[in-house]
């Protein structure tokens, strides 16, 4: 008997520690296995939920908070800054989502109309003559111009653009946010074409103009950019490029960002890029006349309407490279279609309300007691304002 024996001890042979390897190696690997399968299985769960909140569709609400408003008939709303900015023919407010004022600023005019760029705000009298240049923290400028007003564009640090009238022709001006004027002059096409729309990008270095040319008896509309940079220095008048569509009139143009123009016209979408000298890069055919056109960054859409009375409307949603991503029929005698800030398509009259997403689900159906007067989505999930008639409910679809 060895001293080993003698003390209790066992010496452990080979073959006992690869066995004893292979046990540890197997349980590892049940553990693995179960690790796996748990996590497949949480996968799935989690992919399953997702795919039902993607393709719920809701009905119905919770009111988080609710606040009493009192505003005239003729108050309209709009989102800015993360707040609400109302307005009419007497005044703006801009107030949070609980009616509490930011500022206030009082005017006069016949035809109010905004338009938003970043921080900028403009509000101006269309065919009048006034002004207001705008940020969250309240007036910036003033302007009172001596021709009516066509059409202001603002750009993302507070210059503008600004069409006027002036007899047979067309007159713009340029001014920067504390209202001294960049530039002025008579704006016309090679044959005396006549503006109708312009638009200027956030950098207020590109200035796209819509002029209509009927002269030889044909309707033709030529879309001109000017470049007030370097790149515009060598050019005649500053113009860079200029397309001209034959029997289309262009009434609409926006740069949904620093390098691209959306052009609406009455048969295409026209859709140009490029940060010196824009061309053509999509363009989208109407099948019909368009009953309603919206846009954003993201998406462009069109609204027509059906021959069939029970399915009385189409809408088409197309990214920017002209794809379709959505097209669905509706009944409903909307007086409002527009593309929210998450890119949710809203459809609303005076008392209801769907909502789709961009890939056409239908995330929301909803019958209101109450005038509805605006939706405002907040983020995006199911956390949505509705400004109604009288009231601000910040709400959480259930």
């Amino acid at each position: 008997m060895t001293e080993a024996e003698r003390r209790g001890f066992r010496t452990v042979e080979q073959a006992d520690m690869e066995e004893y390897k292979q046990k540890l190696r197997k349980h590892r690997l049940k553990i693995l296995r179960i690790v796996m399968i748990a996590a497949v299985v949480l996968c799935a769960v989690l992919a399953g939920v997702s795919l039902y909140l993607s393709l719920r569709r809701y009905e119905s609400y919770e009111v988080r908070t609710a606040v009493e408003r009192l505003d005239t008939p003729a108050t309209r709303f709009e989102k800015f800054q993360g707040n609400i900015l109302k307005y009419s023919n007497d005044g703006a407010f801009y107030t949070d989502h609980n009616n509490e004022m930011i500022w206030n600023q009082t005017y006069e005019m016949s035809y109010p109309t905004i338009d938003i760029c970043g921080d900028y705000l403009v509000i101006y009298d269309k065919k009048g003559n006034d002004i207001y240049i705008l940020t969250k923290s309240g007036l910036s400028v003033g302007i009172e111009t001596t021709m009516p007003i066509a059409q202001v564009s603002v750009a993302g640090q507070g210059t503008i653009a600004v069409l006027m009238d002036n007899e047979s022709a067309g007159y713009l001006a340029l001014y920067d946010r504390e209202g001294n004027e960049l530039v002025s002059g008579a704006i016309h096409g090679e044959k005396g074409g006549y503006p109708i729309a312009i638009a200027l990008s956030d950098d207020a270095v590109k200035l796209a103009v819509s002029m209509l040319d009927i002269n030889d008896g044909n309707i033709k509309t030529t879309v001109a950019f000017y470049h007030f940079g370097s790149v515009g220095e060598n050019e005649i008048d500053h113009i860079v490029a200029a397309n001209s569509f034959s029997d289309m009139i262009i009434p609409e143009l926006d740069f949904t960002s620093g390098n691209r123009l959306v052009a609406f016209g009455d048969s295409e979408i026209i859709i140009f890029e490029g940060a010196q000298k824009p061309k053509i890069t999509t363009r989208i055919e109407l099948e019909d006349k368009a009953k309603s056109v919206f846009h954003n960054k993201n998406y462009v859409g069109v609204v027509y309407k059906n021959a069939e009375e029970a399915i009385s409307h189409r809408v088409c949603v197309f990214d920017m490279k002209g794809g379709l991503t959505m097209e669905k029929d509706f009944s409903m005698d909307y007086n409002r279609v527009e593309l929210l800030s998450n890119d949710e398509i809203c459809i609303t009259d005076d008392y209801f309300c769907d909502i789709y997403t961009p890939r056409g689900v239908h995330k929301f159906h909803h019958e209101f007691d109450t005038e509805l007067l605006r939706v405002i989505a907040r983020g995006s999930g199911l956390n949505y304002t509705f400004v109604l008639n009288g009231r601000t409910e910040q709400v959480r679809l259930k």
